[in-house]
């Protein structure tokens, strides 16, 4: 909408004084333009029906002629109205609660139109609205608009300013989208679409209504991304990787194991922008146990071959020391140096690994949050690859780019989401999607049992152990809470203790010293221990082939993609390994999650039920990632026509008239409106 609806302020609007303005700004809406724009969320049906076209308990709207006196039941200072009506020669019983004042207008022969809940057995229908015809009608008929409202504004209220704002401002209401989009997609205009959306008279309406808007809404915050890529990403300011594709192959090919045809896609992606001139902004997203580290391995090695260094930020120590230990063994052959960069490092050996980083003497370096502090300084900072990203926050992530002259930046994650949501939530970022597992590796059996059922879980864990294989025991809190009755590592490690005396059981959580965490993990990575307590700690990248039973503890607390992560923590090697899951059946959420882990073990499949239970915002963190809060859009339910204005914003902004002709005005107004396209760029 043009900057002029949005300069008007709504004391302008007949009837809106600085009170009843101070009450609509509560409700975000601050400007006549806000007002047009606050859609509703449902629309309440008052179009009359058949009654032989209705279902018991639902809501309907009927005509008819009273056919009885009214009568009155008082009771506790409530009272009940009762009426026969005819309707189609079939006699309804019509009931009011708290509505005496209508009494005296219920007289026999007059027409009503009633709203309500219908009763098909007793004929019966507890009235929520009635209207009289020889009187203004002014909802049967029609479909009513339902708003989210609040303090003294109520749905009449608002449906009345919305409608006195279509009648004094409606014909400024300015088209923003250019014919040809409007043309190819068969899009009402915009006037016409905001305001059958507050005013539609029949369904087919609406909905042309809202697709249009929702189109308009996904197109402009496409733009955004597009014209961003368009004006920073492709700048040629970034890192020449020369790239030489017979080393490449070499590496590959030594290499204990066969990569998919999936990540040799990727790596052929992930390469060629290294070559380019502009800076790789890359995100990679795989399934648990996809093969995601091998794939940054190359893109390391190949920084690294080029002159540079590579920096690898994870979220936790105990995967920062096994990818340090994975990467160091995988590099040794070709003398590449790689280096550890935590916490907890003592002062000396710190003060070596950043002297060896600045001077050049390191090639890879590893760390967690260690890697964002003021000391830290590359000689020549070529690929930084950050794994699991949702765990870091955009600054954290911005720091360590900064620290290199524009390296190229591949983001990893192990959640991996629809590929029309990649596009949305990283609209910056391209994305390249990892969906094999590496040859060889079987699905994960998972159940879901009842806390009665330890016992069993215990035989399961001596019969995984007499055949020499290891299991994982993860339960949500560290210590005992009085807010939540969860089992805790801590009881759990000495119950366990107990009921195995056979078996050596470890315990791992997050309060242990690095020092305590990294030697409880190589004894148990070494098969000295059967069974590891823990709690999530253990969520992401732990790699332990011998482990093939991995059990969580009251696992209805517990995120549907947090459960697939744990998961993922077995099924490494060569047996069949399983997940059995410990829930509460009385939790309704929790039965959800359990009945998508039992029935699935893909990962697209489990974010997808994920945004459904959970919806996108909470999902991905709506402060941490930019999630876009849109006003009409779905993304679950939008996504095909997120695709489409995806591809015709990318078009429209690679075209050179897009950024001079009169005829885009209106979008690069819009743009010029966002500050996302000034400074700093997005992340």
């Amino acid at each position: 909408m043009s900057n002029h609806l949005f300069q008007i302020p709504l004391t302008k609007l007949q009837g809106v004084g600085p009170q009843k303005a101070e009450e609509l700004h509560a409700l975000g809406i601050s400007t006549v333009g806000d007002l047009l724009e606050y859609y509703p969320f449902r629309y309440e049906d008052y179009r009359v029906r058949e009654l032989s076209e209705v279902k018991d308990g639902e809501r309907i709207t009927i005509q008819g002629a009273i056919a009885s006196m009214p009568t009155m039941q008082r009771y506790g200072g409530k009272s009940r109205l009762i009426c026969r009506v005819t309707v189609d020669s079939t006699l309804v019983t019509a009931v009011w609660f708290n509505r005496a004042f209508l009494k005296e207008q219920l007289t026999p022969g007059r027409e009503i139109t009633l709203t309500g809940k219908w009763d098909q057995r007793r004929r019966h229908l507890t009235v929520a609205d009635s209207e009289f015809p020889d009187r203004s009608m002014a909802k049967a008929g029609t479909l009513q608009p339902v708003y989210s409202v609040g303090g003294s504004i109520t749905q009449a209220a608002m449906r009345k300013l919305i409608d006195r704002a279509l009648n004094q401002f409606g014909a400024l209401i300015p088209e923003i989208l250019p014919t040809e989009l409007l043309d190819k997609h068969s899009l009402i205009a915009r006037r016409e679409a905001i305001t059958c959306i507050h005013r539609p008279e029949n369904t087919n309406e609406g909905q042309e209504a809202r697709r249009r808007m929702v189109y308009e809404e996904l197109f402009l915050f496409q733009l955004k991304l597009q014209a961003y890529r368009a004006t920073h990403l492709k700048k040629a300011d970034g890192l020449i990787h020369p790239v030489d594709n017979d080393d490449i192959r070499q590496f590959v090919s030594v290499l204990p194991f066969t990569l998919t045809d999936s990540q040799k896609q990727v790596i052929n992606e992930i390469l060629h922008d290294m070559k380019q001139p502009y800076v790789m902004n890359r995100l990679l997203q795989g399934d648990v146990g996809s093969g995601k580290t091998v794939v940054a391995a190359v893109g390391l090695y190949a920084t690294v071959k080029a002159g540079h260094q590579g920096a690898l930020m994870v979220p936790t120590e105990i995967l920062a020391e096994q990818h340090t230990r994975s990467l160091g063994k995988m590099f040794e052959p070709y003398g590449i140096q790689v280096g550890l960069l935590t916490g907890s490092l003592t002062e000396r050996k710190r003060r070596d690994i950043l002297a060896s980083l600045q001077m050049g003497l390191l090639d890879i370096v590893v760390g967690t949050h260690a890697l964002i502090q003021e000391d830290v300084f590359f000689r020549s900072l070529g690929l930084v690859v950050t794994d699991e990203q949702h765990r870091f926050g955009v600054n954290q992530r911005s720091i360590l780019r900064r620290k290199g002259m524009n390296p190229d930046v591949l983001t990893m994650t192990a959640t991996p989401i629809p590929r029309t949501l990649a596009i949305t939530v990283f609209g910056d970022m391209d994305v390249s999607t990892l969906r094999e597992r590496p040859k060889g590796r079987l699905p994960i059996k998972t159940y879901s049992v009842k806390h009665s059922m330890m016992d069993r879980v215990l035989g399961f864990i001596r019969k995984e152990a007499e055949q020499g294989r290891q299991s994982f025991f993860i339960c949500p809190l560290i210590e005992e809470s009085e807010k939540l009755d969860v089992q805790n590592a801590i009881d759990l490690h000495m119950q366990l203790t107990q009921a195995l005396p056979e078996l050596k059981v470890g315990l791992l959580h997050g309060r242990m010293t690095a020092a305590e965490k990294e030697a409880t993990m190589a004894i148990y990575a070494s098969g000295d221990t059967n069974v590891l307590v823990s709690t999530t700690v253990i969520e992401v990248g732990v790699d332990v082939p011998n482990a093939t039973l991995m059990i969580v503890m009251d696992a209805d607390r517990f995120g549907l993609s947090q459960l697939h992560q744990l998961r993922g923590r077995v099924g490494r090697g060569e047996h069949q390994s399983f997940c059995i899951l410990i829930a509460d059946p009385k939790s309704e959420n929790g039965q959800e999650r359990m009945k998508a882990m039992t029935e699935t073990d893909d990962g697209f499949e489990i974010s997808r039920r994920d945004l459904e239970i959970r919806g996108p915002g909470e999902f991905f963190g709506t402060k941490q990632s930019g999630m876009p809060e849109f006003r009409l859009a779905n993304l679950l339910n939008d996504f095909e026509v997120l695709e489409l204005a995806r591809d015709d914003a990318a078009q429209l902004t690679s075209q050179e008239q897009f950024w001079s002709s009169p005829a885009y005005g209106e979008l690069r107004d819009n743009l010029a409106r966002d500050a996302k396209l000034h400074g700093e760029p997005l992340d």
